[in-house]
């Protein structure tokens, strides 16, 4: 066990230094350098591009051969689209152009769509351009900002991020060192950066096989990386859940031969605040189904599982990095649900921390028994608000698809909050109610205080979240569930390559940054 896990261990810190892209080299013998540069759709003439002013300066350093040989290539560039020019500066072996739309004025969210149309498509141009220049094997990328470096810097690193796992080093592609071209907002593009690699360390979290991220892993890994920052870690084990009487949290760790972990971690970025805000994760770091197993159709995909824990680390990382003051506490319960003799049996009654008692009638809606005790034991610390994540139903992937994370809550003026934070980030929330029509359906039976199902034949999301209020004893509190964000398949939003998407670590950075005054 200790020798697969300093493998495991070894092998993502590798992945880390090699997906971080804030530091690079300026070594002019470098053979390939590529620079991504911008066009608007909106020139004086129909048809006619409108360079940036980046592009304007490399037209005029290359003596009018950009502009020329650019209208010549093809038709006028689409939103989102790329093109690649070669030879037309001995800095630069190649150039990609990539089209902007048309140019936005003063920033503004698209009501219908809840989203800033300006910064998305910045980065999705920017991710196109950095990829195109990726296929080409180049050393360094110079990305412009558009004129919004954060946005820039966010679309080029999310874009430029593929998980090479364990694949041998002859079958992994070059990762170009991706750095600032010309003149920009510096604090805006290394704030960026960390919102952006915070993602990417969510996603690998999410891929990495579940033999090879254990709850003792995950919570190895976590406590390397944060512990770099300042923020401290408490890896608590079996022995302390057993004491804590969180019964419905280890009734569904006792069917695996892994031990769980409950990690319990600390960001102080205020000395002049005493209460903390609380961010539980999800960390089913595989999940079977237990004894209602799941189909095997895709059951791979449940290695991330845990993709509420990896947003609550990565985004706790990330606070840390970006020295935003505010307190803030992470819980994270970590196990996984497999079907054994020791197992959950549906029927079977647990009793939580807070002594509810609760009937398990169907062992894969596992993930709120888990979060139950976490979001007990959050209470205990008298935060200002509490949020959980959790990849928690599939009715949630039915209802929203791919396009925004589920939002529960009591508190309309966090959700504004919230739902700001999405338009901006391009990472987009919607709310969805909490009315007492679904706590009746899973307490209104007999036997037990509570059911983790529900008797009613649809709202699976909402009965979840319902289920989960009950263990918030006080206070503000919001759930997200991200079971349909979890993966992507490409196209929503198309900066996101295919896999796990990590997503919405950056909106819960920008609502916690914006929570704090910063």
């Amino acid at each position: 066990m200790a020798t697969r896990m300093l493998f495991v261990a070894k092998n993502i810190r590798k992945e880390l230094v090699s997906t971080s892209y804030r530091n690079y080299s300026s070594d002019a013998s470098a053979v390939k350098r590529g620079l991504v540069l911008g066009v608007y759709s909106d020139g004086d003439k129909k048809g006619e591009l409108k360079l940036t002013s980046s592009a304007e300066n490399f037209n005029q350093k290359t003596s009018g051969k950009f502009g020329c040989l650019l209208q010549k290539s093809g038709p006028p560039l689409k939103k989102g689209k790329s093109r690649v020019l070669f030879d037309l500066d001995e800095c630069f072996s190649t150039v990609a152009v990539v089209g902007l739309g048309k140019q936005q004025g003063c920033a503004e969210i698209d009501e219908q769509e809840n989203i800033d149309q300006g910064k998305e498509s910045i980065r999705m141009a920017a991710s196109a351009g950095c990829r195109s220049l990726k296929e080409l094997e180049v050393d360094f990328i110079e990305l412009e900002d558009f004129g919004q470096a954060e946005a820039a810097a966010e679309g080029g690193v999310l874009g430029l991020w593929t998980y090479a796992g364990f694949r041998c080093k002859t079958q992994q592609k070059k990762k170009p060192h991706l750095c600032p071209h010309g003149e920009l907002d510096r604090e805006s593009w290394d704030k960026g950066m960390v919102k952006a690699e915070a993602q990417n360390f969510a996603r690998l979290l999410m891929e990495t096989p579940g033999n090879h991220m254990s709850p003792t892993i995950f919570a190895q890994v976590a406590k390397e990386e944060l512990s770099k920052n300042g923020v401290h870690v408490e890896v608590r084990d079996k022995c302390w859940a057993e004491s804590m009487k969180m019964g419905s949290f280890l009734s569904v760790a006792k069917g695996s031969a892994e031990p769980p972990v409950f990690l319990e971690i600390k960001y102080c970025g205020r000395s002049d605040e005493k209460d903390p805000i609380a961010l539980v994760g999800k960390g089913v770091t595989f999940d079977s189904g237990g004894i209602s197993l799941k189909s095997p159709s895709k059951m791979d995909e449940m290695r991330a599982d845990m993709g509420g824990a990896a947003c609550v680390v990565a985004t706790i990382n990330a606070l840390a990095l970006l020295k935003v003051p505010v307190n803030v506490m992470g819980f994270i319960p970590l196990c996984e649900n497999m079907p054994s003799g020791t197992a959950n049996k549906p029927g079977d009654v647990v009793i939580a921390m807070n002594g509810k008692s609760i009937k398990v009638d169907n062992t894969d809606a596992e993930g709120r028994l888990i979060l139950a005790d976490a979001l007990c034991y959050a209470q205990s610390f008298n935060p200002q608000f509490t949020l959980d994540i959790a990849t928690l139903t599939g009715a949630m992937r039915v209802a929203l698809g791919s396009a925004a994370t589920g939002v529960f809550t009591n508190s309309s003026c966090l959700w504004q909050k919230l739902e700001c934070a999405g338009a901006l980030t391009g990472d987009r929330v919607w709310r969805f109610p909490l009315w007492k029509h679904y706590t009746k359906e899973i307490s209104d039976i007999s036997g037990a205080d509570l059911n983790n199902l529900g008797k009613g034949t649809g709202g699976g999301s909402c009965t979840a979240a319902a289920f989960l209020k009950e263990f918030v004893a006080r206070g503000d509190w919001m759930h997200l569930d991200i079971a349909g964000v979890m993966s992507s398949t490409g196209e929503s939003p198309p900066y996101i390559s295919r896999g796990m998407a990590g997503r919405p670590t950056r909106t819960l950075i920008e609502f916690l940054s914006q929570f704090s005054g910063q």
